[in-house]
């Protein structure tokens, strides 16, 4: 359904995003009324639908939940809320099981579910769907439940803007922007949820998809949400490094299974950094490949299957394949050329374990949230898992929760004309260049000096974009500039490098002041 087709202004539940977390969401609230869930380009595009990875889920005869909450823990490096992390870890197989009652169809091997290992898990525990398109089956599947609700509508090309927020300081709807007529109206609703994915398009080089613009931390900061832990950025080590190509993420699972990594000369460097070679975590992989990568003065660093069998791998990954193909490389033979991208946001929304923000009437799930369950850098193949716990333990809340009635709503945004000095190409080019900022001053490894230049940067476009201007380009810059300052901000407090945070000019853990989570507001940026 369009955006033009929608029938009414007022709803029970609003649901921002539909990708895992939003549309578990929304089948959970669907039995006590009316649920709109807005998409801000076609219903089936979101950053769940693209991952390939996998779900981590403790259902294997050689695994225990224990395990992988110890998993998920140590990846966390101090910083995960234990209780977050064993309500996932212990809910999440129901989850998995409905799922698949619902039609989600895993890769199995001789009528069992079949398990892959993944870095830093201890055991074979991530599930799989078609070799490398989980998140796209999770999705299909939650989908095609939605659309046998009749009170569920999937509203596509609607952008949120802001949140309304009454005079109680209540959330009673949202501001959007139909992107297909440029017109700004409001939806009411006692109960709004953010689902809107992550932050990834701040990062020139990134895994995520174009429409991975911070839109959820920001509208939900601008109305006085908390923040949390918005300094600790997960990088993929892995995306392709090719002229002319995407940044196109090669899932941790060929490593899991074997995949290795070489430098220009050939040789394999991960044993030089830690014990765990390619198994170590994420984080440790990452700054890995940058150190080789200055060491030898040059990008040449490479993926190599070559030590699998050619037909394993090509049955294994056959999206990753034939995506490889178009650039004319063999996954199963070729020496692929990788470098790490921006990938995840431990950090977000702060939430309690239920999806509850700061603000009543207001709830979050998924990457835009941050319950404390990754910590300071994220388990891999836990994100989807988290997306359909927390998604559904959302709803449950949003079913719950008695709210005060509604105060008067606020008066309709001011809207502006874009400035004449700032058209397409003024667009284009400066978020290519806070691409490339964030990249440098505020990416892998960072240091007071390169963050406060990042802040000065910032202030300046921060005031630019501040307008609403019905355009959504316009719209997805005030949402990324502001966040890249959030983000900054909170890596400059942070004294000590920790998880996927790490400052060259605080190079060590410091549990003594900093085995805390950092908690803000907008005021306090």
């Amino acid at each position: 359904m369009c955006a033009t087709g929608i029938a009414s202004d007022r709803w029970d539940f609003i649901v921002i995003g539909s990708g895992v977390a939003g549309l578990r969401a929304a089948i959970e609230v669907s039995q006590a009324g009316s649920v709109a869930v807005l998409s801000k380009d076609a219903l089936h595009e979101s950053s769940s639908e693209q991952a390939q990875g996998g779900v981590a889920v403790a259902l294997g005869d050689e695994d225990r939940i224990g395990l992988h909450q110890e998993d998920t823990i140590a990846a966390g490096d101090g910083l995960c809320d234990e209780v977050a992390v064993r309500t996932m870890v212990r809910e999440g197989p129901a989850y998995i099981l409905e799922l698949i009652d619902w039609g989600a169809e895993f890769d199995r091997e001789g009528g069992r579910l079949s398990f892959t290992r993944e870095a830093a898990h201890s055991t074979r525990r991530v599930l799989h769907s078609r070799g490398d398109s989980t998140g796209r089956e999770i999705v299909r599947a939650l989908g095609s439940k939605a659309k046998t609700i009749p009170q569920i509508k999937l509203l596509d090309y609607l952008f949120t803007v802001d949140l309304l927020v009454d005079d109680n300081g209540r959330c009673a709807g949202v501001w959007v922007l139909d992107t297909n007529t440029s017109r700004f109206f409001p939806l009411l609703a006692g109960r709004v949820m953010l689902a809107t994915g992550g932050c990834g398009r701040l990062y020139r080089i990134t895994s995520n998809p174009p429409f991975a613009t911070c839109d959820g931390v920001a509208i939900a900061a601008r109305a006085g949400a908390e923040l949390m832990d918005m300094e600790f950025i997960q990088f993929h080590p892995t995306t392709l490094n090719l002229p002319g190509a995407p940044n196109f993420l090669l899932t941790e699972a060929i490593r899991g299974e074997g995949g290795v990594l070489r430098n220009g000369e050939g040789n394999r460097f991960m044993k030089d950094y830690h014990p765990d070679a390619e198994m170590a975590p994420r984080d440790v992989v990452a700054r890995s490949i940058m150190a080789e990568v200055r060491k030898q003065g040059d990008e040449r660093i490479y993926l190599d299957l070559s030590a699998l069998d050619p037909d394993f791998a090509r049955q294994r990954f056959p999206m990753i394949f034939e995506t490889l193909q178009e650039y004319r490389l063999d996954l199963a033979t070729d020496q692929i050329p990788v470098l790490p991208a921006a990938h995840y946001s431990m950090g977000g929304v702060r939430t309690d374990r239920w999806g509850r923000t700061a603000i009543p009437g207001l709830y979050a799930a998924g990457e835009v949230a941050c319950t404390g369950v990754h910590g300071a850098n994220r388990l891999a193949s836990n994100s989807l898992l988290e997306g359909l716990v927390f998604g559904g333990r959302c709803g449950e809340a949003m079913l719950e929760d008695t709210l005060e009635q509604p105060g008067n709503a606020p008066p309709a945004p001011k809207i502006a004309d874009r400035p004449a000095d700032k058209d397409k190409d003024w667009l284009e080019k400066t978020r290519s260049k806070m691409g490339d900022l964030m990249l440098r001053r505020v990416g892998i490894e960072r240091c007071g000096t390169t963050l406060e230049e990042a802040r000065e940067w910032l202030k300046p476009l921060r005031a630019d974009t501040d307008l609403l201007v019905p355009d959504r380009e316009w719209l997805e810059m005030r949402n990324m500039a502001m966040v890249g300052d959030i983000i900054a901000s909170f890596a400059i407090r942070r004294t000590e490098s920790r998880g996927a945070h790490f400052r060259t000019d605080f190079p060590k853990k410091d549990d003594r002041n900093w085995r805390r989570h950092q908690f803000h507001t907008i005021v306090d940026i």
